[in-house]
C-alpha cells in the first residue's frame, strides 16, 4: 500500500521535528516495556533449563516444584531454585527477569518491616512500598494499565464525539438544537460527585471507569467536529459530492471526517495524557481501580502518606513527568506536522 504524498510530506515534517520524533520512539519503548513486562518484571523464569528439557515458565502453565526436584506441589520459587542450580552446579540454570518480582507480591523479611529502600543485592532498584512490592514492579504494569486505559478511553470518546458532532454540524436545525440542550444539561453534571456515589455503591473495575469517563468525555470532541462539520459542508468539494447525488453517509465520511483527520490527530495525544492524568487522580483520591491493582496513583498516596520513604513518591513522580512530558512533545509535533494552514487535502 502506498501513501499519499501529502500524507508522507507531513510524516517527514514530524521527524524533522527532533523533540517530538524522540519522544515518540521512548514513548513506543515504554509501551512495548509495559506490553510484555512479563518477560522483564516477574517472578516467573523467563528460561529454565532442567536435566536437558528447556521449560518456559512466563506465560505458560504453573509450574510445581516437584517439576525441578523439588519437595512441593505448589508453585516453584524461581528465585530460591535459580540460587539451588548455582549452588548445585549440576549444568541446569535459569534465566530471571530482570526484576525478579510481579507486582502484586509480598517481599517481607524477619527483622524489618517495609518500606524498604533501593537495593542492588536485593534487586529492589527503586525499593518497595509500604508493604513490601516492588516498586519498579508496580511502575510498570501501573503505567501498562494507565496507558491502555487512556487509549481506550480515546477511542470510545472520539468514536461517540465525532459521529454526533458530524452528524449535528451536517444536519443542523432542529437535531443540532436537541443535542446542544443535551450537551448542557450534561456538561453541567459534576463527575467527581457522580463517581464517589458508583463508589459507594459498587466497586469500579476497568470498564467500568471507561464507561463513567466516557459519560462526561464525549462533550469536547463534539463541539469540535460540530464547528469544523459546519465549516467544511459548505466548501466546494462538500457540495460539489451533494451535487453529484453523493448520499450523507458518503459526504460525511469519504469527504468531511478525512477532511478533519489533522485535527482530530493533533488533539489525540493530549488526550491520552488526560486519560493518565484522570485515571492516576482518582485512585489518588481513592475512587479508582481496586487495590490490589498496580496504580500510580496509590503510590502517590503512599508517598503522601510516609514522606520519609521518598524513593517511593520520588519514582512516581518522575515516571509521570517523563511520560507527560513526552505525550505534550509529541502532542506539539503533531500539531505542528498536521497543521491544515501548511497542508489541505480537499483541492
Amino acid at each position: 500500500m502506498t501513501l499519499n504524498p501529502l500524507t508522507i510530506k507531513k510524516i517527514k515534517r514530524f521527524k524533522s521535528i527532533k523533540r517530538g520524533y524522540v519522544s515518540f520512539i521512548i514513548l513506543c519503548f515504554m509501551i512495548f516495556v509495559s506490553l510484555f513486562a512479563e518477560f522483564f518484571v516477574n517472578n516467573r523464569a523467563a528460561i529454565v533449563y532442567y536435566n536437558g528439557n528447556l521449560f518456559f515458565p512466563t506465560y505458560g502453565n504453573m509450574k510445581s516444584g516437584t517439576s525441578f526436584g523439588l519437595d512441593y506441589d505448589y508453585e516453584t520459587d524461581y528465585r530460591e531454585l535459580s540460587r539451588r542450580f548455582k549452588a548445585e552446579k549440576n549444568g541446569n540454570w535459569i534465566l530471571m527477569p530482570v526484576v525478579p518480582f510481579n507486582a502484586y507480591e509480598n517481599d517481607l523479611r524477619n527483622d524489618a518491616y517495609p518500606p524498604f529502600p533501593p537495593s542492588l543485592q536485593d534487586k529492589h532498584y527503586l525499593g518497595t512500598d509500604i508493604i513490601g512490592r516492588d516498586m519498579v514492579a508496580r511502575l510498570i504494569y501501573g503505567f501498562r494499565i494507565a496507558i491502555l486505559f487512556s487509549l481506550v478511553l480515546l477511542l470510545v470518546n472520539y468514536t461517540i464525539g465525532i459521529s454526533i458532532g458530524c452528524a449535528m454540524g451536517f444536519f443542523g436545525g432542529k437535531f443540532d438544537l436537541f443535542f446542544q440542550r443535551i450537551i448542557e444539561v450534561w456538561s453541567n453534571v459534576p463527575f467527581l460527585y457522580v463517581v464517589i456515589i458508583i463508589s459507594s455503591i459498587v466497586v469500579p473495575n476497568f470498564f467500568m471507569l471507561i464507561l463513567i469517563m466516557t459519560f462526561f468525555g464525549w462533550i469536547g470532541m463534539t463541539w469540535t467536529m460540530r464547528t469544523i462539520t459546519y465549516k467544511e459542508k459548505a466548501r466546494e468539494y462538500s457540495l460539489a459530492a451533494q451535487a453529484l447525488g453523493a448520499s450523507n453517509f458518503r459526504i460525511i465520511f469519504k469527504h468531511i471526517i478525512p477532511n478533519t483527520v489533522s485535527i482530530i490527530v493533533t488533539f489525540a495525544p493530549f488526550s491520552v495524557s488526560g486519560g493518565i492524568v484522570s485515571l492516576t487522580s482518582l485512585d489518588y483520591l481513592g475512587f479508582g481501580l481496586p487495590p490490589p491493582t498496580p496504580s500510580w496513583g496509590e503510590l502517590l498516596q503512599q508517598g503522601w502518606s510516609n514522606m520519609d520513604a521518598y524513593w517511593i513518591v520520588g519514582s512516581v513522580i518522575v515516571a509521570m513527568t517523563v511520560t507527560l512530558i513526552t505525550v505534550t512533545f509529541i502532542g506539539e509535533a503533531v500539531r505542528e506536522a498536521f497543521d491544515p494552514k501548511l497542508h489541505t487535502t480537499f483541492e
